[in-house]
């Protein structure tokens, strides 16, 4: 059996083994498990029941990443998207007043026509018409906007009647614990430590039951928490996506996780050394993992699923194979016996992990040409207008409204794709549905 197993991942190919992929599924485990208690806690603001999106979160990562395990026997984990699940929560649900189980519906038709896309290999010509540099403006203004979420959920950044925001106080016991989780996040991720992000989780959770700014549970194991309350909403409220508005949100869905994704498979598989000539092997069947992984997502209860960066630790470590994310799958269906700390992990102890993950997001930026006005302009928009507007499909939407009239008036109107004014009329569609 276990020469089969070595054959079907293809080790000697890959020039790996059982302990090195097992050990970087652990790494890979160890550095993303943070999003089983982040998650519940940013979909819990759509009102979203916290044990059920923990079990749905579990779940369908694990399917996830046995999909492109299996399918793809790439190294890359898949669970759901930070910056998706705060556009979930915060923008379609809080923000457009629209229910969780219509926004699950939504999840679910983008998931539809991501797999239709995808076979058709529609998905490809897409993201090649978007200008690199604003993909590039998308990712950093995602990381802009979780990184203000975090400070904001830390209370290291307040609503302010006078300027809108200012700093937090830090006579609040709680924004310490925040302060302390970002310094122990940084000085873990500068000194190349695997699992920073979840170390500095742990350690701040640690210190808020010694101070007793967070409440010590009664117990760390309890049975699995029902998935009922969220499970196939998304499939039975189907009806709901009606309106010129929720078809926005489910374009919205499936223009954001189209760059997300895009994006993490090339880094990774980069890092990887896939890369042959310019081009990934078993793109195709990457992407077919990633888009049914993201149709899964929205039956199990969560928001939009993509490939995870965090495996770029367990790749680190030596993972080649898909059967380094068999292993990540199989320890978040463990995961899901520890249902308990859900109460340990409170907005505190998840603020570090999104303003580092925003930093991480914001890397993107160094790829725009800020140089080139015509560029620079839209790809601004589209960065501040994420965490000004408090909406990732606002920043969007000004960003791709502006690029078609700043490229006509730089006397580069020709090089704009067709595709691209069709979005920019589209999101001008947008504005107007916003604003009834």
């Amino acid at each position: 059996m276990g020469s089969k197993i070595a054959s079907f991942f293809k080790f000697d190919e890959l020039g790996t083994n059982y302990k090195r992929e097992t050990l970087a599924g652990l790494t890979t485990f160890v550095s993303m498990v943070y999003i089983l208690f982040v998650n519940p806690n940013v979909l819990s603001a759509s009102g979203m029941d916290k044990g059920a999106v923990f079990t749905a979160t579990a779940f369908a990562t694990a399917i996830g990443c046995f999909l492109m395990g299996i399918i793809a026997n790439y190294p890359i984990a898949i669970s759901t998207s930070l910056g998706m699940n705060a556009f979930f929560a915060y923008s379609v649900c809080v923000g457009m007043k629209i229910p969780w189980q219509t926004a699950l519906a939504g999840t679910f038709v983008a998931a539809i026509i991501f797999i239709i896309i995808t076979a058709f290999k529609l998905r490809e010509m897409i993201i090649d018409a978007i200008p690199s540099d604003l993909k590039s403006a998308i990712a950093g203004g995602i990381g802009l906007f979780i990184a203000f979420l975090g400070l904001n959920q830390g209370g290291l950044v307040v609503a302010d009647k006078s300027t809108l925001v200012t700093l937090g106080s830090f006579h609040v016991g709680t924004t310490w614990l925040t302060i302390f989780g970002l310094i122990v996040a940084i000085v873990l991720m500068s000194a190349k430590v695997p699992g920073s992000i979840f170390i500095s989780m742990v350690a701040t959770a640690i210190l808020g039951m010694f101070t007793h700014l967070i409440p010590v549970p009664s117990q760390w194991v309890a049975s699995i928490p029902s998935v009922k309350p969220v499970f196939l909403a998304g499939l039975t409220h189907i009806g709901e996506i009606n309106t010129l508005q929720m078809w926005v949100v489910v374009f919205t869905f499936l223009l954001v996780s189209f760059f997300d994704t895009a994006g993490t498979l090339v880094g990774l598989a980069e890092q990887a050394g896939f890369v042959k000539n310019n081009k990934i092997p078993r793109v195709g069947r990457a992407l077919a993992a990633d888009s049914a992984s993201m149709l899964t997502g929205s039956l199990m209860g969560t928001s939009p699923m993509g490939a995870f960066v965090e495996s770029s630790a367990g790749i680190a470590v030596g993972g080649r194979s898909g059967f380094t994310v068999i292993v990540t799958g199989i320890l978040f269906i463990l995961g899901t016996f520890f249902s308990p700390l859900l109460g340990v992990i409170t907005d505190q102890v998840t603020a570090p992990a999104l303003i580092l993950i925003g930093m991480l997001m914001a890397q993107s930026l160094k790829n725009i040409h800020w140089e080139r006005f015509e560029i620079a302009a839209p790809a601004f928009l589209i960065v501040l207008g994420m965490p000004l507007t408090y909406s990732i499909s606002d920043g969007i939407a000004l960003g791709f409204v502006a690029y078609p009239i700043s490229m006509i008036a730089a006397k580069r109107g020709k090089e704009v794709n067709p595709f691209m004014y069709a979005l920019g009329v589209v999101f001008l569609i947008f504005f107007w549905v916003l604003n009834e």
